[in-house]
């Protein structure tokens, strides 16, 4: 199993744990050879790009960075990817430190679904890259407007003047893509959703495409240098020229997903959070019922 950590976090306990059932049952964990420092000793370091060939799982230790950056690692041969929730608003990850033990044998004994995800596969100026949540091209601050035209399936369809150009999955529309305005897609939907932040000219509003579309967004020479980000990570730093070719890519990724209905449940609460309309009814049936019993126990009595 390859261990994918948290760049920053605390990984101590989590690792702890999953060590401690490794040996239990003679299963052989493996790290990248930067992070050796960061794990007993008995993990196995090897570089970096092998931890995804190497391993027959995945365990992503952090929050959806860490799940999408382990995602990535195995874009060429896909692995299933067991998420473990450190961080603070996650979509992707399912399960907590406490749960790990038994998820952990239910990994090794094949009682899990797999959740397939699509990513972006983009030709960036002649380097490939994947990005499973957005691709998103911005500009740099205090140096004018991201000007780039559009182009699906080859044909001309017109231009953007804005802060940045988000092209995202479904299940990268919830980040970058809503915050810019975009709208909220289904993850079982095959589709791609381009929306433009705080556009001054030109198209002003989000593009929703067939997944097999083919996307080209070409900078033109009066556009200011441009940063491109690959799921929120900087890939390209001012570029002044050039273009960005997009397509999509099924089955990209594979998501180990032990209860999905609990899941469901959980990233519908969540969502709650992004200011989606729910129902009170709705919403005290999906908070914890320990969390309920405590709020009713510190609101005041009604009037």
């Amino acid at each position: 199993m390859g261990l994918v950590l948290h760049p920053t976090r605390d990984v101590t306990e989590v690792v702890g744990i999953i060590e401690r059932w490794a040996t239990r049952h003679h299963k052989t964990l493996i790290v990248r050879a930067e992070d050796q420092h960061r794990v007993p000793s008995c993990v196995e370091s090897v570089p970096a790009d092998q931890v995804a060939t190497r391993a027959d799982a995945l365990i992503s230790i952090g929050g959806d960075g860490t799940m999408l950056g382990a995602l990535r690692s195995a874009v060429l041969d896909p692995k299933p990817v067991l998420g473990v929730h450190l961080g603070r608003l996650g979509f992707l990850v399912e399960i907590e430190p406490p749960e790990l033990p038994e998820a952990l044998s239910r990994l090794l004994s094949k009682d899990f679904t797999i959740e397939s995800h699509a990513c972006l596969a983009c030709d960036v100026c002649g380097d490939d890259v994947v990005a499973f949540n957005d691709i998103a091209l911005v500009r740099q601050p205090g140096s004018g407007f991201v000007n780039l035209t559009l182009a699906i399936d080859g044909q001309q369809y017109g231009y953007y003047r804005c802060d940045a150009v988000v092209v995202s999955t479904p299940i990268g529309s919830t980040a970058y893509s809503y915050a810019a305005g975009g709208p909220l897609v289904s993850p079982a939907a095959d589709s791609v959703v381009i929306t433009p932040s705080a556009p001054m000219a030109g198209i002003s509003r989000s593009v929703v495409l067939a997944a097999d579309e083919k996307i080209r967004l070409e900078l033109q020479s009066e556009s200011s240098p441009v940063v491109v980000e690959m799921d929120g990570l900087v890939f390209r730093d001012a570029a002044t020229e050039g273009a960005v070719d997009i397509s999509y890519r099924r089955n990209a990724g594979l998501v180990v997903r032990l209860d999905p209905l609990r899941y469901q449940e959980r990233n519908q609460l969540k969502m709650s959070l992004l200011d989606l309309p729910f129902l009170p009814d709705q919403l005290s049936e999906l908070l914890p019922k320990e969390l309920l019993r405590r709020a009713e126990q510190e609101l005041p009595p009604p009037c």
